[in-house]
């Protein structure tokens, strides 16, 4: 192949740490790879690419308009607020996302998340290797109360592809799955669920799971106004963007009891500050962004990200979230 567009990934390690080659891709353009790429020399990187490849490197609109020879756009990702696609679109360049690639592996560690609080598995391995069954007087010791989902209310904010399956599985742990959607989906796959406001989901729900998109209109609306409304025996779970959580909130509603324990995937600055107050916090456990990482949900990004570029080279792009504003 002549004439190859020239392709550049600023940030490549979390898809392709060298477990999930780029091959597909190469077959398509003209690759240059980069692990990481920092703010200081994202535009020199990038300057002569045609189609640039990306999952947590900002293009606003200051960098979008340095960058004349660009022509497309796909996130290494579903979620796509690192991209300005108002700009992009008055610049002509198409924005495409990855969507729904993860959706098993984040209902996955969603369960994953809930069932430590619930159960404290680590908790309880750490105190048999460190002998405290072998001294034990019974058959059996419990360091901290168990519990039972079953008959539990799961709220669900967002109810796309990922809301659906974490709801799936709620529906096999016998709990009961109320949800919360701006728009209510006229079709949820026989679904057991009731549609409720954001204000009983936070007052009725013993587990909250969010799984909805992160919005100008929606940063930070999980403040002390919705923890205060939550039962004090309740658990937050988020996999879906930091940003949406005001996390000093909730430091501090985890600190005086309004709820009873937090399972985080995903905090507002990644990686995590050393000064975040949720490192403290009592009974807030964390996976440091891992909920999309498996094997087998890389192996679908790079398959779906392939075929973004090779429908963009065929004059017919896929998977653009900005087509409104082209």
């Amino acid at each position: 192949m002549t004439d190859m567009a020239k392709i550049v990934i600023l940030d490549g390690y979390t898809i392709n740490p060298g477990d999930n080659p780029w091959e597909s891709l190469e077959t398509v353009g003209s690759c240059t790879i980069y692990d990481r790429t920092s703010p200081e020399n994202k535009l020199e990187r990038a300057r002569d690419a045609e189609i640039v490849l990306l999952s947590k490197v900002k293009l606003d609109q200051a960098a979008l308009e340095q960058l004349p020879n660009l022509k497309f756009i796909s996130m290494l990702a579903t979620g796509y607020n690192n991209v300005d696609i108002i700009t992009a679109g008055r610049l002509g360049i198409p924005v495409s996302n990855v969507p729904a690639y993860s959706t098993a592996s984040v209902a996955q560690t969603t369960f994953a998340l809930l069932l430590e609080l619930a159960l404290h598995v680590g908790l309880h391995d750490a105190s048999v290797k460190a002998g405290e069954w072998i001294k034990c007087p019974d058959h059996s010791y419990w360091k901290t109360p168990l519990l039972e989902l079953d008959g539990l209310t799961l709220g669900i904010v967002g109810y796309g592809s990922i809301g659906r399956a974490v709801a799936r599985i709620g529906v096999a742990f016998g709990m009961s799955i109320i949800a919360y959607a701006p728009r209510i989906p006229q079709v949820c796959d026989g679904d057991s669920v009731r549609f409720v406001s954001l204000e009983e989901l936070f007052e009725s729900a013993d587990v909250i799971s969010l799984n909805c998109p992160q919005t100008p209109e929606n940063g930070g609306f999980v403040n002390a106004r919705l923890l205060g409304l939550m039962k004090p025996s309740a658990f937050l779970l988020n996999l879906a963007r930091g940003g949406l959580v005001n996390e000093a909130d909730l430091a501090h509603a985890l600190r005086t009891g309004t709820l009873a324990g937090a399972g985080l995937d995903v905090i507002a600055h990644e990686p995590m500050q050393a000064d975040n107050p949720l490192l403290n916090a009592p009974n807030c456990i964390f996976t440091p962004h891992i909920a999309w990482a498996s094997l087998a949900a890389r192996k679908r990004l790079m398959a779906t990200v392939t075929a973004n570029v090779t429908s963009y080279l065929a004059g017919t792009p896929i998977n653009v979230v900005n087509a409104q504003y082209l």
